[in-house]
């Protein structure tokens, strides 16, 4: 009968040192720390590109809406350098920007049907942007002439519109969007130039 005996059957049992977990647990921290800003970094990317695309998008559409009643208006009658009022198909439309911190259109760009001191609801075509907005009127081009701005209504045939739109969020700092929109051409409108 053999007999063995308990320590030649039994091996050693083996774990981490205190050094070895301590080496493990910081490095790991490392690689996750690594990971966490990471994401965070592109999730704070993503959501300013979509604050972006948004603000994109907004101001494209207040710009097509206001640049389609130019080219159908027959008159143009400066209030501010702010707000206009263009006669459409016979009716009074005002655009605006409105600075007054009390209205609940406050920083917006809006479309008002009637004149300047109309009380009818407002349609905001673009939001959040910064009060340097202004529209700008020129004369018909002509040649040799360096200055093409108009002094009054009569001469107006062109507008132009300069705005900063700007984007904010909660997670994000803010996108802004810089623009100056081409020369609108007021087709239907007669002018003495």
């Amino acid at each position: 009968m053999t007999t063995s005996t308990p320590s030649a059957s039994r091996r050693p049992i083996r774990g981490f040192t205190l050094v070895e977990v301590l080496i493990a647990a910081t490095l790991s921290t490392f690689v996750l720390a690594a990971v966490l800003s990471s994401f965070l970094f592109l999730a704070r990317t993503s959501f300013r590109a979509s604050a972006y695309s948004e603000m994109e998008a907004e101001v494209r559409r207040g710009l097509e809406t206001i640049s389609r009643d130019i080219r159908n208006a027959s008159d143009v009658s400066w209030n501010s350098a702010q707000s206009v009022t263009l006669t459409v198909d016979g009716a009074p439309v005002t655009y605006a920007y409105d600075s007054s911190a009390a209205s609940a259109t406050y920083r917006s760009f809006y479309r008002v049907p009637g004149g300047a001191a109309s009380t009818q609801p407002r349609t905001v075509l673009i939001r959040n942007l910064e009060p340097d907005f202004a529209f700008r009127r020129y004369k018909v081009v002509q040649p040799d002439v360096s200055d093409n701005t108009a002094q009054n209504d009569a001469e107006t045939k062109q507008l132009q519109l300069v705005l900063r739109a700007r984007q904010t969020s909660l997670a994000t700092t803010g996108a802004s969007q810089a623009v100056v929109s081409s020369r609108y051409v007021l087709r239907n409108k007669q002018v003495a130039n």
